[in-house]
Order: structure tokens, then sequence, then C-alpha cells
């Protein structure tokens, strides 16, 4: 039996998500939505641009969806620089400078 053939073998190039995304992919409607960042009391952020909403989740698995129009960081750099504030980053946030900057243009243009 080839290698390629093994019923236990994956294949190359194939991860599977962290518990975090998993749980983050089920609140979001972007099957791969964007990895932000940690904050500093270890959620993990994701952003999903179809829907303008960051999934935040916890190290315990809570999670919640975050839809921006609702809070008063109606940006994706406003929601980063609130988090800041708020709880640090640990890790990130890996969005930042032009590229929020940019997207925030876009949308209020």
């Amino acid at each position: 039996m080839s290698k390629s053939a093994s019923p236990t073998s994956k294949s190359v190039g194939t991860t599977e998500p962290n518990p975090q995304e998993r749980i983050a992919r089920e609140l979001l409607t972007q099957s791969r939505p964007l990895f932000l960042g940690v904050d500093g009391e270890g959620a993990a952020h994701y952003w999903d641009s179809y829907e303008f909403a960051v999934a935040v989740v916890a190290r315990n698995g809570r999670a919640e969806k975050v839809e921006l129009a609702e809070t008063p960081y109606k940006t994706l750099a406003g929601w980063c620089e609130y988090t800041q504030d708020e709880r640090g980053w640990a890790v990130g946030p890996h969005v930042g400078g032009s590229i929020v900057d940019d997207l925030a243009r876009g949308l209020d243009g």
C-alpha cells in the first residue's frame, strides 16, 4: 500500500482549524474569516467582511458575534482601537495602518 493510499494519511496542505476558529466559522457567514488576533484576555477575534462583523471567541469556547453597525465602533479600525484600549492585544492585530484605513475610507465613501 502506498503512503498516499494509507487510510490514516492526510492530504498535504490541509489543516484543521483550531477550536476558536471553528466556533467563529459557525457564527459568521464567511467560510474563512480573517484572523485579527488574540486580545489580552485570550479571546480570538475573527473578521467577516460580508457581515461587517467580528466573532470574539474566548479560550473557554464562549463566543459572540459583534455587528459593528450596532456599536460605536463602526469600522474595523475602530474595533481594533477599542480592543487595544479595553483588553490590549496579546497577538496582533494582523491588520493595521493603510489596509484598515483603506477599508474604512472605502466603506465611508
